[in-house]
């Protein structure tokens, strides 16, 4: 019988694939993404499905903006899935997928597809992804699901999440069609959306940060070079042509 992968053994994975350091503000983002992506892989009612895909590589790539150096970036993505046991590749494609197909159709139609689960013409597997979720009565739902969701109608009619009220609505009818609580999505996309504004505001504090650090330090190597500039215009006093007698130079040094 196999012995079901613990937490434990997810994190110790994901710093064995990622052995860098990870920087302050960034680290509880991605611990949190690390526990809650663990808590649905071991779930016997969750499957992997290209919305959630959608769900992690919007938070992933959101919450980790400006992350420095950005090439690590890719490496903590990878490392994320790798210690689930999933492929981060599949992550990245099926994120691609959806949001190409709602590029390719209108606003209207991706709206109607995700509010009456009818098929979308040119989704292809797509659409039994849909099919699968709002004819499984057992659907793990989950934050990341949402996030997914949310981004769809983002990329469809960016106008329409702006409008508070109408949003409300289309996320309510998509949960009527995917039997899915609304209260439990609407709270957790207020959550999604607080947390992107604190991130953004730690973000600043960060920059303002290292900017005023690179004027000190700026400002210390102008006055070291102003410094090295005053010596070689005024020599030191030993080299001047006229000493101190012999006894004033002993009094000095005994100062």
């Amino acid at each position: 019988m196999d012995t079901a992968r613990t937490l434990s053994d997810t994190k110790r994975s994901f710093y064995t694939l990622h052995t860098r350091p990870i920087n302050s503000i960034y680290r509880q983002v991605v611990e949190e993404m690390l526990v809650e992506m663990h808590l649905l892989s071991v779930n016997a009612d969750f499957h992997y499905e290209p919305i959630y895909a959608l769900g992690v590589v919007t938070s992933f790539d959101r919450f980790m903006q400006g992350y420095q150096p950005e090439r690590d970036k890719e490496s903590i993505f990878n490392a994320i899935c790798q210690a689930i046991g999933s492929d981060p590749q599949q992550y990245r494609q099926d994120a691609e997928r959806l949001l190409a197909l709602v590029d390719h159709e209108s606003s209207e139609e991706v709206v109607s597809w995700l509010t009456s689960g009818k098929p979308l013409d040119g989704a292809g597997d797509l659409n039994e992804s849909l099919q699968a979720i709002t004819n499984n009565p057992k659907f793990k739902y989950s934050r990341l699901f949402a996030i997914g969701l949310y981004t769809l109608l983002e990329r469809a009619d960016e106008e329409l999440v702006k409008d508070e009220k109408r949003c409300k609505e289309v996320l309510k009818q998509c949960c009527e069609t995917l039997h899915i609580s609304f209260e439990k999505m609407e709270k957790d996309l207020d959550l999604y959306r607080g947390n992107l504004e604190k991130m953004e505001q730690a973000r600043s504090v960060l920059e303002d940060t290292v900017k005023a650090d690179r004027k000190q330090r700026e400002k210390r190597a102008q006055k070291r070079e102003q410094a090295a500039a005053s010596d070689q215009t005024f020599p030191d006093s030993s080299e001047d042509s006229n000493p101190p007698k012999k006894d004033e130079a002993s009094s000095f040094w005994k100062l």
